[in-house]
């Protein structure tokens, strides 16, 4: 009996030994883990309105703000380990361990975070934008670390992994603040090129949104089967785009109807021959 309230003691003390001990010290981790997670929440959010107020790149906050907050999360942790104990230099080097057999798992993955961090930097598109991958397209809504978010013209979100956006081909429109808009217009063989010359160049002229400079061209553009195409080509403000090109087309079918120009649709002639 005597030995098991021996044996009791002895692992009493060294409980409380470790206690007293390790106690301290894993209290002391614990509250500055809270508090360091609350101060790098402040930090976070205190960056995110100075970049705000300095108009940072809208393509850059989101960015930074996560680079930030990853950065400041490890060495916190790093700093609550060293605290408890464990050597910074020997968890760090496990640490190293540790991540080239994640790197080599997520290769996939880095090879998105370095697309992201050549699109900020290089700049090829940014928030706002219209750009087309040839697959997708849209306006791109924002751009994160490892993907970047596009809003369809029908507002569904496409999500793009970043590293195939930095190392493919892709068409932004809104770099320019200008762009053409390309017609084709068909009128019947037998209808006055000159009358169907002078009607398109009214309407154009009458359109305030159609520039002047560079100058609206007009020109015959193909001797088709069934029609005689006219092919338009004007500059607007890229603003202005769609509207021109959706408006234009109504105002030319009103006007050649109106003015007795024919636009022709695509017709056969049969021939029917009597056997006997």
């Amino acid at each position: 009996m005597e030995e098991v309230t021996s044996e009791a003691s002895k692992y009493s003390q060294l409980a409380i030994d470790l206690v007293m001990t390790w106690g301290p010290k894993v209290l002391a981790a614990i509250v500055t883990l809270i508090l360091g997670l609350w101060v790098i929440g402040i930090i976070t959010r205190g960056i995110g309105k100075t970049m705000q107020k300095r108009e940072v790149d809208l393509s850059l906050r989101p960015f930074l703000k996560t680079l930030i907050s990853v950065t400041l999360k490890i060495m916190l942790f790093i700093s609550v380990i060293g605290m408890v104990g464990i050597e910074a230099t020997s968890f760090v080097a496990v640490l190293g361990a540790a991540g080239l057999a994640v790197g080599l798992a997520l290769q996939g993955t880095l090879q998105n975070f370095a697309g992201g961090v050549i699109i900020l930097l290089l700049k090829p598109f940014k928030v706002g934008d219209w750009i087309d991958t040839g697959s997708y397209s849209g306006t791109v809504h924002t751009i994160h670390i490892f993907n970047t978010y596009l809003k369809s013209p029908d507002n569904k979100t496409i999500i793009l992994p970043n590293g195939s956006l930095a190392n493919s081909s892709l068409t932004n429109y809104s770099t320019e603040p200008q762009r053409r808009v390309d017609f084709t217009f068909g009128v019947a063989y037998g209808d006055s090129t000159q009358k169907t010359r002078d009607t398109l160049k009214a309407l154009i002229h009458a359109d305030d949104r159609i520039l002047k400079d560079p100058e609206p061209f007009i020109a015959v553009s193909a001797l088709a089967d069934s029609s005689v195409n006219f092919v338009v080509r004007v500059w607007v403000e890229a603003t202005d785009y769609w509207g021109v090109f959706f408006d234009m087309n109504e105002k030319v079918y009103n006007k050649f109807n109106e003015v007795g120009l024919n636009i022709p649709f695509p017709q056969m002639d049969v021939h029917l021959h009597k056997e006997g």
